[in-house]
């Protein structure tokens, strides 16, 4: 269903178009087979690295600029299982830097983000959680993964998150981000470990302010320091 305030400046025949748009996506896997797109994984990553790419287990908290990037990013590289967590809808205001289409307008975004991972690799199982994370939920809700990325926009629900994750789930891989807004340098935007199963991406410093917002371009590199550490995770490298 998509809200008065999202669809203000939309026509009531643009409200269904888009509805029919998402509605019109087909199976995706009429158009592939699990073992051509499984083959071209192993030409490019080798059968040892794919099948611990295959095995992997990761969670999404956030569903946004960092959050969709990172799924799609991961859905590319097959790994087998995403879980995908966040209660909002899209909007116009996501467009500009977070990996939906008009078509997914007034969707719930773990749907439409879901919707298109398909059409990437419709064989990784993704999981969707449409619900707002808080401390009571953290233990429960992410039990079963074994790598949690936090991509909240919020900082308060950042804090929610790494915190319950760090005193109720302390095996669970967890990496968190901030420092990513405007367009400066990319190359002050790094990966740390801060402890045994703790990571940090971005600048640590860079917060929106006006006409230096969160864009896509560098919310994509941070997005992508968390990619690649889950990835190195996966894989067994644990030095950031």
């Amino acid at each position: 269903m998509i809200s008065q305030e999202q669809s203000i400046s939309a026509s009531t025949e643009q409200i269904e178009a888009r509805r029919a748009a998402f509605n019109r996506c087909g199976d995706p896997k009429s158009l592939v087979s699990k073992q051509e797109l499984q083959n071209a994984l192993f030409e490019r990553h080798t059968q040892q690295v794919q099948r611990q790419l295959d095995a992997a287990h990761v969670a999404i908290a956030g569903l946004g600029g960092l959050g969709s990037t990172i799924a799609v990013a991961l859905t590319r590289i097959g790994v087998g299982h995403l879980h995908l967590v966040d209660f909002d809808r899209v909007d116009m205001s996501n467009l500009n830097r977070q990996q939906y289409f008009l078509k997914d307008l007034g969707q719930l975004k773990t749907e439409a983000l879901r919707s298109n991972l398909a059409q990437i690799n419709p064989y990784v199982e993704v999981r969707i959680d449409s619900v707002a994370v808080n401390e009571q939920n953290v233990a429960s809700l992410f039990a079963d993964d074994e790598i949690i990325a936090e991509a909240f926009d919020v900082p308060e629900n950042k804090s929610i998150l790494v915190n319950a994750v760090l005193e109720y789930l302390p095996h669970a891989q967890l990496l968190t981000a901030s420092g990513m807004a405007g367009f400066g340098s990319s190359n002050t935007i790094e990966t740390k470990r801060i402890s045994e199963h703790f990571y940090f991406c971005g600048d640590g410093v860079t917060a929106p302010v006006p006409g230096e917002g969160l864009m896509a371009p560098r919310v994509g590199v941070v997005a992508c320091h968390e990619a690649n550490m889950i990835t190195r995770l996966i894989l067994g490298q644990n030095v950031a």
